[in-house]
């Protein structure tokens, strides 16, 4: 019996991963902040400002007035500068956001691909930078914060929702619309508090090295909990789910192991 068997969807499905430190260790935002001050699109003084405010508002997330601030002073960092320079900063990020990928996180994205389900990441990082990645990563696309660009500059306003909390949410929903995916079918990984719009959004949410909030939620409701090592192919404690979730999140770092071969055999006698 194929391996999949357990992890394939009856219709049409996608999996969607938060990038910060469900996909990759760390934060894109600071990287991309790093490459932007040396390559002198920004200053020290507001690359100390933006490096600090992105690692409090992915570690601790945001109020509505302070997503909002967040936004505005990102759109505003940009209005003026050239699309063009923007996207020359691949070079140097992708490069290092690769390198920072969780093994657990590719054989992951090999799970879903063989089941034939789609992957995207969503994230508030640029589609600049996300579409390009995800496209490295041999994923179907990413779903970033789109700037609108008038002339090959970037005009300072939003051109589709800020994907973040409530916006990622925004943003899967008119993909599943337009591509025919059933949300319930659906997958989707997160760290994060803030993704609890979008992982309450699908049918199958899996919580990645949570914070002390997402986890505290993840138990009450049952969903599962993988912790992604940085170097090792472990998952040092899960929640108990649904199989079929419990499948995806964990065949590809933990089929081999003790407990998920006695939930297999469990489920063998089960059904005999």
């Amino acid at each position: 019996m194929s391996e999949y068997v357990g992890v394939a969807g009856s219709g049409p499905s996608a999996a969607f991963f938060d990038l910060d430190r469900t996909l990759i260790s760390g934060s894109s935002a600071f990287t991309l902040a790093l490459q932007a001050r040396q390559a002198g699109l920004i200053p020290n003084s507001e690359f100390v400002r933006d490096a600090a405010g992105a690692v409090s508002f992915k570690l601790f997330g945001a109020s509505d007035d302070t997503t909002a601030e967040v936004r505005a002073r990102i759109l505003k960092a940009v209005t003026g500068m050239r699309q063009s320079e923007l996207q020359a900063l691949n070079t140097e990020v992708l490069p290092r956001l690769l390198a920072r990928l969780r093994p657990e996180a590719r054989r992951l994205l090999d799970r879903h691909r063989q089941a034939g389900r789609d992957t995207f990441i969503v994230s508030a990082a640029p589609q600049e930078i996300v579409e390009p990645l995800a496209h490295s990563l041999g994923m179907t696309s990413g779903i970033g914060t789109r700037s609108k660009v008038l002339d090959g500059r970037y005009t300072g306003e939003l051109d589709g929702p800020f994907c973040y909390g409530l916006g990622k949410v925004e943003a899967i929903v008119e993909l599943a619309n337009w591509n025919g995916y059933e949300l319930h079918q659906c997958y989707a990984y997160s760290d994060s508090a803030s993704d609890l719009p979008m992982l309450e959004a699908v049918g199958h949410p899996v919580a990645v090295n949570p914070d002390g909030k997402l986890e505290r939620h993840a138990r009450r409701h049952g969903w599962p909990i993988v912790i992604f090592s940085q170097q090792t192919k472990s998952v040092i404690r899960r929640t108990a789910a649904s199989v079929g979730t419990i499948g995806i999140a964990g065949a590809s770092f933990a089929a081999g192991t003790a407990v998920g071969r006695s939930r297999a055999s469990t489920l063998r006698r089960r059904r005999r």
